[in-house]
């Protein structure tokens, strides 16, 4: 038996995928010099953080065409090919980008056919296990994306198709077209939006919801600091997100002494708790959790097994209330 067998697993969505409760982010991993990049990144610590992932029981890696301009797709087939455990691989598509990096959107048919065939090229596979739209846009278009993904599937391109970054009004009108297997939404304690409407109609619907930037890009995660904020590197996109930067930097920051104290109770750290606050929520199957180096992995995999108990659930969230942004 595999340690990823002896966890609990998760049904993704109306599939037969068997999902661990996390799974790892590869959007980091796709390196620097592109519009989202997150700074320099060494392919052989991204290597070495997908077979520690694995090792540790992780089965599922969550990337995108768009990361790191294709790399990020190559860099997860690399480690992939060299280890011991296979897991499923998700990705997405719609977003596409020109020969100077520019990024542009397109769901047309003939640009989904391309952006398919060339994620089964550098990712070295035959079929994807989860083919998602990474976001809607043009919206007017979403309709006719979704019939090509169902398209896909019936080829055996693709074993199940998702969305990410959907709201309710858009999932039902593609609803009509195929059944929706999963939906990857932004949701953490600092990104609560998608508990109004988009959590309880996936709930409600049997659609799976693996949840992304739990540890909000890491400012969660118990590592950031003031100084560390403020010496980002230049190509490091979180340098334009406001909670980087004051006046909800110090917030966050006293946030996560809060989730550093009740981790200390159960020898786990911020991230984690981070993580499993938003698996607290019984309409999220997996959290994404992304990962550059093996000792991130290995600080963040509790996550796997690790809960919050429900007093701790609320004492986070009343803080949060008494601390609005």
């Amino acid at each position: 038996m595999t340690q990823a067998a002896s966890l609990s697993l998760r049904t993704l969505g109306n599939s037969d995928l068997q999902l661990t409760s996390i799974g790892l982010g590869a959007w980091a991993i796709g390196g620097s010099d592109w519009q989202y990049a997150w700074g320099p990144q060494d392919d052989n610590d991204s290597i070495a953080a997908i077979h520690c992932a694995l090792d540790l029981g992780i089965n599922w890696i969550d990337t995108a065409a768009v990361y790191g301009l294709g790399h990020s797709e190559e860099v997860v087939a690399r480690a992939v090919k060299s280890a011991p455990h296979k897991p499923y691989i998700f990705t997405k598509c719609s977003r596409r980008w020109n020969s100077d990096g520019s990024i542009y959107s397109n769901l047309g048919a003939d640009s989904l056919t391309a952006e398919l065939h060339d994620s089964l090229r550098r990712l070295g596979v035959e079929t994807i296990d989860l083919y998602q739209i990474h976001w809607p846009d043009p919206e007017d278009q979403i309709e006719a994306a979704w019939e090509t993904l169902a398209r896909f599937r019936e080829q055996g391109k693709v074993r199940w198709i998702g969305v990410s970054n959907f709201n309710v009004e858009q999932m039902k009108r593609i609803q009509k077209i195929a059944p929706i297997t999963s939906l990857q939404p932004p949701y953490s304690m600092l990104r609560r939006a998608a508990e109004e409407t988009i959590l309880p109609f996936a709930h409600a619907n049997g659609i799976c919801v693996i949840n992304y930037s739990p540890m909000l890009s890491g400012m969660l995660a118990g590592k950031m600091t003031a100084e560390r904020a403020a010496a980002l590197p230049a190509d490091d996109w979180r340098r334009k997100n406001v909670e980087f930067s004051e006046p909800r930097l110090s917030r966050n920051l006293r946030l996560v002494e809060l989730l550093r104290e009740i981790g200390r109770v159960h020898g786990v750290l911020p991230g984690v708790v981070a993580v499993a606050w938003t698996l607290h929520n019984p309409a999220i199957t997996g959290a994404i959790v992304g990962g550059r180096s093996a000792k991130q992995v290995e600080e963040t995999a509790p996550a796997l097994s690790f809960r919050l108990s429900q007093d701790e659930y609320t004492r986070i969230n009343e803080f949060i209330a008494a601390n609005p942004a």
